[in-house]
C-alpha cells in the first residue's frame, strides 16, 4: 500500500460505521433544535465535522493502543501496529484533521466553539480510559454524543436541559453497541489487561446490553414528548426497538461474528430514530 492508502485505513474511511454512529444523534439534535428546519450550512458543517473528528479520533486511538493491538487478532494488522505508519505520522494526521474540523466551526457562535474544545479533549482522552475505567464505553458515549449539545448551541445559542438528557440517552446506546463490539475481542482483552464493559459485565453482558437499549429508547420517548412529537416519531422508536430485539438473537450466543454484525447493525437503529424525528416534522 502507498501512504495515502495507509492513512485512509488509519482513519477508518474504509469502515464508515463509526462515523454514522456519531452522525445519527447529531442530525437528530439538529432537527430537534431547529424545529425540523435546520440550516443547510449547519448540516454541512456538522456532517463534515463529524467525519473529520471521528477520523482524528481513530488515529489517536491507534497511537494509544499500538502496544495492545498487536496482541488482538482483529487489530494486529492496523497501519501503526504493523509498522507501516509511525506514531508521529498518526499524531500529525490527527492534528491536521482536528484543525480542519475547528476551521469548519469558525463561523459559529462562541458557545459552540467552547464546546468543541471539550469535545476534542474527550475524544483525545478516551483511548486511555481503557487502562483504568471499568466501563470505558460510557465515556465513548459522551464522545460520540457531544454533537448533541453542540447542535443545540449552534442553533439556539444555548444548551437546554433536554440536550443533556439526549446526551445521557446516547451514553446508554453507546454502552449497548460498543459492548457488542467488545464481546468480539473479549478473550484477547482479558489476556492483555484492557478494561471493557464486556469483561466488567461478565455473564450479565447480554442482559445489560438489552437493558441499555431499553433505557435509551425510554429516554428518547420522554424527550420526544417534550418536543411534542407524534406518531411518526413513535413509529421510528418502535422500529428501533424491533432492531434492538433482533440484536438479542445475534449476541445471545456470544460468538464473534454475530456480535460484530449486531454492532454494525446499529446504523439502522440510529437511522430509524432519526427518520422518525425527521418525518414527524416533515408532516406538520
Amino acid at each position: 500500500m502507498n501512504k495515502l492508502q495507509l492513512y485512509f485505513r488509519l482513519v477508518r474511511l474504509d469502515k464508515p460505521i463509526g462515523t454514522v454512529l456519531l452522525l445519527w444523534p447529531t442530525l437528530s439534535a439538529l432537527w430537534l433544535a431547529s424545529g425540523g428546519v435546520p440550516d443547510w450550512r449547519l448540516l454541512l458543517i456538522f456532517s463534515l465535522g463529524t467525519l473529520l473528528m471521528r477520523s482524528a479520533g481513530c488515529a489517536v486511538n491507534d497511537y494509544a493502543d499500538q502496544d495492545f493491538d498487536r496482541h488482538v487478532k482483529r487489530t494486529a494488522e492496523r497501519p501503526i501496529t504493523s509498522g507501516r505508519i509511525s506514531g508521529k505520522e498518526a499524531l500529525a494526521v490527527a492534528a491536521t484533521l482536528a484543525v480542519l474540523a475547528f476551521l469548519l466551526i469558525l463561523p459559529l457562535n462562541a458557545l459552540t466553539k467552547q464546546l468543541s474544545v471539550a469535545a476534542v479533549v474527550i475524544a483525545g482522552t478516551y483511548p486511555y480510559f481503557k487502562r483504568f475505567f471499568a466501563i470505558p464505553q460510557a465515556y465513548l458515549g459522551i464522545a460520540f454524543g457531544f454533537g448533541i449539545p453542540m447542535s443545540f448551541a449552534a442553533v439556539q445559542g444555548a444548551v437546554p436541559a433536554v440536550a443533556w438528557w439526549l446526551l445521557a440517552a446516547n451514553v446508554f446506546w453507546a454502552v449497548a453497541y460498543d459492548t457488542e463490539y467488545a464481546m468480539v475481542d473479549r478473550d484477547d482483552d482479558l489476556k492483555i489487561g484492557i478494561k471493557t464493559s464486556a469483561i466488567t459485565f461478565g455473564s450479565y453482558d447480554v442482559a445489560i446490553v438489552m437493558l441499555c437499549y431499553a433505557v435509551n429508547l425510554g429516554m428518547l420517548l420522554v424527550a420526544g414528548r417534550q418536543f411534542g412529537l407524534g406518531w411518526p416519531f413513535h413509529l421510528g422508536l418502535a422500529v428501533a426497538a424491533g432492531i434492538a430485539a433482533y440484536h438479542y438473537t445475534l449476541i445471545r450466543g456470544r460468538e464473534r461474528a454475530p456480535c460484530f454484525a449486531a454492532f454494525r447493525h446499529n446504523n439502522w437503529l440510529g437511522a430509524a430514530v432519526f427518520a422518525g424525528i425527521a418525518l414527524d416534522y416533515a408532516l406538520r
